[in-house]
């Protein structure tokens, strides 16, 4: 099976993608991982100023399936939540990489980004 994985995003081990757009990160979870979890049902996710800590939990994806928690890339201050998940968790299935976004961060360190598995190192791991 062949899982979409853009080449303009870094990725994480534990399935989570982001992008780099001037001052924040853009968080989400991969097409290969929406297709693991099934059926998305409920997204937990940190509120605007909440800090998140690179390589640790900032929220929870609830599916029929299974419940996961969400690793951040990065350390900093969140700036935006995508509140269209609240009421349309299935969003996270339809459209991982746009209109399934998790959350927005201004990043404590530039540096964070550039540790992250680029499109090929990532989909060498999930084939």
């Amino acid at each position: 099976m062949s899982f979409d994985v853009p080449a303009d995003r870094r990725y994480l081990e534990s399935h989570e993608w982001t992008t780099a757009d001037g001052e924040t990160v853009r968080i989400g979870i991969t097409d290969f991982a929406q297709d693991e979890l099934g059926d998305v049902v409920f997204v937990e996710l940190p509120a605007a100023g909440d800090e998140v800590t690179k390589d640790e939990e900032f929220g929870v994806v609830e599916s029929i399936k299974a419940v996961s928690d969400l690793v951040s890339p990065v350390s900093g201050t969140v700036t935006a939540v995508n509140e269209a998940l609240f009421d349309a968790p299935e969003l996270v299935n339809e459209d991982p990489y746009d209109e399934g976004w998790m959350i927005e961060v201004e990043p404590s360190s530039a540096d964070e980004f550039d540790d992250l598995l680029s499109a090929d190192e990532y989909r060498e791991q999930i084939e």
